[in-house]
């Protein structure tokens, strides 16, 4: 496995080695000790699963209290993963990085506690797997708004389109008026 800092040096590309031959792949996903290794000491408690269709923007979200890492990963189609973060002592503070994960580059993204998390879906469908380090608490759960202008995420969004969000994420906050992490 390599593990290759991004902008944000806590969040993390993990790239597997892959095996592969006529019959199909192997790869190795997650393996504790690679992992500690490389500086991500999680203890994953519970795992997702999320479909999505093309131009589905989910997210940015977060639990202000009880906060998820995440280890993603894409098993069908293509996305654009992004992290916020949202520690306010982090010298990377309001920053942001975006990575496409894929199916076929078989890549995954380490999002630590303290980040908002979204993603948006840039083939037909998609399939999204991602272990957690806390379990999900909906009176902590919150969202920032995906296209804050303090952000400046550059979403690609496909032939420029807004793309489909749930109710609750088109209510999300922008960051001068969330709560963030001390």
């Amino acid at each position: 496995m390599k593990f290759i800092p991004t902008q944000i040096p806590d969040v993390i590309i993990i790239q597997p080695r892959i095996f592969e031959d006529e019959r199909g792949f192997f790869l190795e996903s997650y393996q504790k000790e690679r992992f500690f290794a490389a500086g991500i000491e999680a203890d994953f408690v519970q795992d997702n699963h999320s479909a999505s269709t093309k131009g589905v923007l989910r997210g940015l979200h977060y639990q202000i209290r009880q906060p998820q890492g995440k280890l993603v990963r894409v098993v069908a189609g293509e996305i654009l993963d992004v992290a916020v973060d949202l520690r306010r002592h982090s010298p990377t503070f309001r920053s942001w990085v975006g990575v496409t994960l894929s199916a076929e580059r078989k890549n995954q993204l380490w999002i630590p506690p303290g980040f908002a998390h979204g993603f948006y879906v840039t083939t037909e469908r998609a399939e999204i797997l991602y272990k957690a380090t806390d379990y999900y608490a909906p009176q902590w759960e919150r969202s920032l708004m995906w296209n804050d202008p303090a952000l400046g995420i550059e979403w690609q969004l496909i032939n420029g389109e807004s793309p489909t969000l749930s109710e609750k994420d088109g209510k999300g906050l922008l960051l001068t008026d969330a709560e963030t992490y001390d």
